[in-house]
């Protein structure tokens, strides 16, 4: 018999279980953490059937499709199995193979049981992969399977058309919001009253809802107001060899919005404790016995003046007087007149913003935010106590807490929110001081301008973010350090024992997930063309992972200095190989 190229291809795949799992997490809104995770599967790496339409649309042309259903989920099974099976796993079912024989289930049940995996740990997802012919029998199917201890989950809300009569047919726990509704919520009304009425209907009909490729805090914010239970999307976390527990400090920061993180754990204490005084700027007060007119004077001779605040004989601040207010009254007919010879405090802002010297920048920069914008034109009273110090302007302001923000980038990345050059340094110098021997790594990633080139800053940025988190989650916490130094480039400081076994990990896993970063195309071509400014056309592979290794000791190195040149040599050097690599020097 002969057999075509892509009946080989799945055989093989199906003989060999050369499936890939990836497990995304699914988000509790309410609760702002990790709920569960959605098991998926891809084909060999850098092959044509990599992709999970592809691989299952070749088995379907071969009529192995079921045999694929099963092999994906024996590997999902197993490495489930290795975690300690705290958060439950959807996996996804079709309606075909849960209207199989009880010889079928019965193998699908022994599955679970050599994983050592409870029916309660799995929830099913409902994918309308083929036509449904007989809700009556695909009814009697589910409520046998939950009969087991199994949950149901309908995916794609919205997608099919069968969708609203399959959750009135299967009553599931769970129904999955197509990512179609939420994409661009924020500004699609129609998508927003369609989700405003499956959550609706979710809650009178007591099922929990789940909206689907959420990839902005914009989307995030208009799911959360609609009480959306869970989420799930790139903002969260792109499917992943592991498991992924942990929430990024950005995505902790929209979940719960009444709290407001700022990156003092990472900044220096001069940063922490910057104050108004530095804003402080004196200037010559009015007192009430000063008329309009002799202000409105004042004015016209200082045209540096945006206000003038007045104080009493005790030098406390009584309001300000705004140079605006005062020009546009005097222009009008007779009112400088009627007024001009009226005390100064007559037409004054008794509700200005005044603020003490010691109030930190931070808050007061929120206090602003919150309040009238004419403090940001008018400026803002510094008081001590009750007597005035002098004047602070928002321009000052705006230029002080834009030069805090620089500082702070040194100290934690913005992108990633590791931490930055000076926290990276302080802990090579405080190892070399204690003489604790400890090995260096410079990460760098290669191909990464012309992936940012071809599918522009955004997606550059989701790299970088997954980047950060891989590194994060691959190394021992307690012991070891990692540090983004800005773009593509990452510091990790071990001192655990078995940092080269960690650094192979991250490369084997880099190698696996890099192609789900580029269009399908590009996935199929190995990689992307790009023309230079002279037209000609370039090849790039999938990006890859460069990592110089160096081991340090305090009789090698007298600073962080030294470290990093050391560091930036072995980077080059592992470099010098395509694809991904680890360089280790050996300093004698």
């Amino acid at each position: 018999m002969i057999y075509s190229p892509p009946q080989r291809e799945v055989e093989a795949i199906l003989a060999q279980r050369n499936l890939l799992p990836l497990f995304q997490p699914i988000i509790d809104m309410k609760q702002a953490r990790v709920f569960a995770h959605e098991a998926l599967i891809r084909g060999p790496v850098e092959s044509r059937l990599h992709a999970p339409i592809a691989l299952f649309n070749a088995a379907s042309l071969c009529g192995l499709n079921l045999e694929m259903e099963y092999a994906a989920r024996e590997v999902i099974f197993n490495e489930y199995s290795r975690t300690e099976r705290t958060h439950p796993l959807f996996v996804n079912f079709s309606p075909d193979c849960l209207l199989l024989s009880e010889g079928h289930l019965s193998f699908g049940l022994n599955q679970l049981a050599q994983s050592g995996i409870q029916p309660s740990d799995i929830v099913i997802e409902i994918t309308e992969s083929s036509t449904i012919r007989d809700y009556a029998t695909l009814r009697d199917a589910i409520m046998r399977f939950k009969s087991m201890g199994f949950k149901i989950a309908l995916d794609d809300l919205g997608e099919g058309t069968s969708g609203l009569r399959l959750w009135s047919e299967l009553s599931p726990e769970y129904v999955k919001i197509d990512k179609h509704f939420i994409a661009n919520i924020h500004n699609d009304p129609i998508k927003l009253e369609f989700v405003r009425g499956i959550q609706k209907i979710a809650v009178e009909s007591n099922t929990l809802t789940i909206a689907e490729g959420v990839e902005t805090k914009e989307e995030l914010a208009v799911i959360k107001d609609l009480k959306v239970d869970f989420a799930q999307g790139y903002l969260f976390g792109r499917p992943f060899p592991k498991f992924q527990y942990a929430l990024t400090e950005e995505v902790n920061h929209l979940l719960n919005k009444n709290i407001v993180r700022l990156f003092v754990d990472q900044q220096s204490p001069a940063f922490k404790q910057a104050t108004v005084t530095g804003l402080t700027s004196y200037q010559t007060a009015a007192l009430p016995s000063m008329s309009n007119e002799e202000v409105y004077n004042w004015f016209n001779s200082d045209r540096s003046l945006n206000s003038i605040p007045v104080i009493n004989q005790h030098g406390k601040p009584l309001g300000l007087i705004s140079r605006y207010d005062t020009i546009d009254r005097f222009a009008r007919r007779y009112q400088k007149e009627l007024h001009g010879k009226k005390s100064c405090t007559t037409f004054m802002d008794t509700q200005c913003l005044m603020v003490q010297k010691d109030m930190t920048i931070l808050a007061l920069s929120e206090l602003i935010l919150a309040a009238d914008p004419k403090y940001l034109l008018n400026g803002f009273v510094i008081i001590d106590g009750e007597r005035y110090v002098g004047m602070g302007s928002g321009h000052a302001l705006l230029r002080e807490v834009t030069n805090m923000q620089i500082h702070a980038a040194r100290y934690a990345n913005p992108l990633t929110l590791l931490p930055g050059n000076v926290p990276i340094n302080a802990h090579i110098d405080k190892l070399l001081e204690r003489r604790i021997p400890f090995v260096a790594c410079y990460c760098d990633l290669d191909h990464f301008k012309p992936f940012n080139d071809a599918y522009g800053y955004r997606r550059g940025d989701e790299v970088i973010q997954f980047v950060g988190r891989l590194l994060s989650s691959m190394v021992d916490p307690e012991q070891d350090f990692v540090g983004h130094i800005g773009g593509d480039d990452f510091v990790l400081i071990f001192q655990s024992a078995q940092w080269e076994a960690i650094c192979h990990d991250i490369l084997e896993t880099i190698a696996k997930v890099m192609p789900d970063f580029y269009d399908l195309k590009d996935v199929q071509s190995g990689g992307i063309r790009i023309e230079d400014r002279l037209g000609n056309e370039h090849f790039y592979p999938f990006g890859s992972l460069s990592i110089g290794a160096v081991r340090a000791f305090a009789d090698h190195f007298a600073s962080h200095h030294e470290v990093a040149g050391a560091m930036s040599n072995a980077k080059k050097q592992a470099k010098k190989t395509i694809g991904n690599s680890l360089f280790t020097e050996r300093r004698k």
